[in-house]
């Protein structure tokens, strides 16, 4: 049985590898800060697509994400 064909099908490429890698860095982050990974990677590019300045970055970081979320609650 395959369990991880969908989720590993650039894992051949150097170029999906790395993709992969960062991915699952990003998720297991978001665990170990207690935020769902996907409203944190929705809300992110978000804010990337919406301009927030790279001088910012340190506040798009996960262990910040849940700080402006249950304040915004």
């Amino acid at each position: 049985m395959a369990l991880t064909r969908k989720n590993a099908l650039f894992a051949g490429h150097e170029v999906g590898d790395e993709s992969w890698a960062m991915l699952a860095s990003l998720v297991a982050t978001c665990k170990m800060s207690d935020v769902n990974s996907v409203s944190y990677i929705a809300e992110t590019l978000r804010a990337i697509l919406d301009g927030h300045p790279a001088s910012r970055i340190e506040n798009l970081m996960p262990w910040h994400f849940r700080k402006t979320s249950s304040r915004a609650a």
